[in-house]
């Protein structure tokens, strides 16, 4: 099955060079997932305007596509179901809200078969809504499954960062998003906290 690469509208976003993209469309799952800074406190995704903006700043929706606060709604929703998906891909149990989350967001994104002047088949979403924009976003969970990269997309388990990153290591054994960043904090205070039983 052949796909039409997502292309950006603009340079975006602005990838911190300690946390590269993960490899060819998949950086735009991480990217959704990573509008929500748990540890800055941030949301790119503020409202049903911003929302479509950021769509559209990926090439999943027509600029100017007028989206409803329960879009904006369940795309957050999507957002933070597919975030603990990253984190079972890191070691995490399943979380089984975040799946029927995402089954019930499927039912409702419609993909249509479409054939390329060459003959070759792919998918791509039925209508200009959000639905079409999330039915892509799925469909991009889809490849990167089929293709075997999907385990490598993680979250990370520090639960004041929990940051969608690629894991790049040859066995697939990357578990924080950073060492620096959050590694070494955690392992930290995991040794505080065997030294303060041990002396208890």
């Amino acid at each position: 099955m052949t796909r039409t690469p997502i292309r950006p509208s603009r340079s975006y976003p602005p990838w911190p060079a300690s946390l590269p993209p993960a490899p060819g469309d998949l950086r735009v799952l991480q990217a959704f997932v990573n509008t929500r800074d748990i540890e800055g406190g941030t949301d790119e995704l503020e409202s049903a305007a911003a929302l479509g903006a950021w769509l559209a700043a990926w090439g999943l929706l027509p600029e100017g596509t007028a989206l409803g606060t329960a879009d904006l709604e369940q795309a957050r929703a999507v957002r933070e179901a597919l975030r603990r998906l990253l984190l079972a891909n890191n070691g995490a149990p399943l979380d089984k809200r975040a799946v029927e989350i995402l089954d019930r967001a499927a039912d409702k994104a419609p993909l249509r078969a479409r054939f390329s002047p060459d003959g070759a088949v792919g998918l791509e979403p039925a209508a200009p809504s959000w639905q079409g924009a999330l039915a892509r976003l799925l469909e991009l969970v889809v490849a990167a499954w089929i293709e075997g990269l999907w385990p490598r997309l993680k979250a990370c388990p520090n639960d004041e960062c929990q940051w969608a990153f690629y894991d790049f290591s040859k066995n697939r054994s990357s578990k924080w998003c950073t060492m620096k960043r959050c590694g070494n904090l955690m392992n930290a205070r995991a040794y505080r906290k065997r030294r303060k039983s041990q002396r208890g």
